[in-house]
């Protein structure tokens, strides 16, 4: 447990209670969930065809269908999509129209998990092997690229539905978010070999790696609503901040987390040697947590100790102001968005789903 509780995004209109507003939420992911769920299998059946049915079966692994223990555990949570159609429905729009922008954001978010199990040689992800472990790192780079074609195939799918200068305002947003991924990406890769690393280099690498995406989602839900430029951009930086506080909340959590609720070690991060921002805070101090990073590699026994260390000298307390600052700025938009109806409310509740999250 980490110990200390944000204060909650509020709702738009006091006629809606705290409890309606998660009601509402649950029946949303019961209505919207099953929706997403037969879109996305829609746009990977492209992918089949004479010859290719283990193709299929690798993208139906990765999100979720096939394989051993396939089901809502091994599919994830279907955040990003879901933001995508709530922001439409809050900023006034038919959150069918942007339907396709949604399944578009999960296949762009599983095509980065590929690539980076790959680039991570991580063997495991939702608790069964990686795609790359499963196959091959040559058939997993193959698969991921499916995805990514995949996804800006489905996004193109938003002409039957909206204006031509909507569809190419979005298909550029998309691409743009596919880039900045890549570029966050670039940095982490890059960082681990770096030593004189400071928090200024921190914030760039996760607004590419964690926060895109995120702004992309708010962004484009706006774009289905055909929402005014003002508008859209106030929904691009809930999105963005959104985004920011959620990263700082999981390198919190990678130190400080309960790991029976979290399902991963606490000490990972800190064995593995990752520059979050706890760790980046505390080596910026040059005590003892900084004289002890620099003898080289911490064992899985003495992390506990590490991270007791690193929050005696404020790294905790430090994170968990960051991921406040960073939600009050959400807020902040949130509000000069305007955001109308119960989809507001609901809107609400997934970002303190994300936020309050404790694995």
């Amino acid at each position: 447990m980490l110990g200390w509780r944000l204060k909650e995004f509020s709702h738009p209109y006091n006629s809606i209670s705290s409890a309606k507003a998660i009601m509402l939420l649950d029946q949303y992911f019961h209505t919207l969930l099953p929706i997403i769920e037969a879109e996305l299998v829609s746009a990977v059946a492209q992918a089949n065809g004479p010859g290719l049915s283990e193709l299929h079966s690798m993208l139906s692994y990765a999100m979720g269908w096939e394989g051993p223990g396939a089901g809502p555990e091994t599919r994830g949570k279907r955040i990003r999509p879901l933001l995508v159609l709530l922001t439409t429905a809050a900023a006034g729009g038919e959150w069918r129209v942007s339907l396709p922008a949604a399944a578009a954001v999960e296949l762009i978010h599983n095509f980065s998990l590929i690539h980076d199990d790959i680039e991570d040689q991580s063997t495991h992800r939702r608790g069964r092997p990686t795609i790359w472990k499963q196959w091959s790192i040559a058939h997993a780079t193959n698969a991921g690229d499916a995805l990514f074609a995949l996804a800006h195939l489905e996004l193109l799918r938003l002409a039957e539905t909206l204006p031509y200068p909507r569809v190419i305002q979005a298909a550029r947003l998309l691409n743009q978010t596919s880039l900045h991924l890549t570029q966050g990406q670039y940095l982490d890769l890059a960082y681990e070999q770096q030593l004189d690393l400071t928090e200024a280099d921190y914030w760039p690498m996760i607004a590419g790696k964690t926060s895109a995406l995120l702004a992309a989602c708010t962004e484009l839900g706006a774009i289905g609503a055909c929402a005014t430029d003002e508008t859209r951009q106030a929904y691009r930086q809930f999105g963005v901040s959104l985004g920011l506080a959620f990263q700082v909340q999981d390198d919190t959590l990678g130190i400080w987390g309960d790991s029976a609720l979290t399902g991963k070690s606490t000490d990972s991060d800190l064995v593995t040697g990752k520059k979050t921002l706890p760790v980046l805070y505390g080596l910026s101090k040059k005590r003892a947590f900084y004289q002890r990073w620099l003898r080289g590699a911490i064992s899985p026994s003495e992390a506990p100790s590490i991270a007791n260390l690193l929050a005696e000298e404020g790294a905790k307390e430090f994170c968990l102001h960051q991921v406040e600052r960073l939600t009050n700025q959400a807020l902040a938009a949130f509000t000069t968005a305007q955001p109308q109806g119960e989809a507001a409310a609901a809107l609400v509740d997934l970002a303190n789903l994300l936020l309050h999250r404790k694995s």
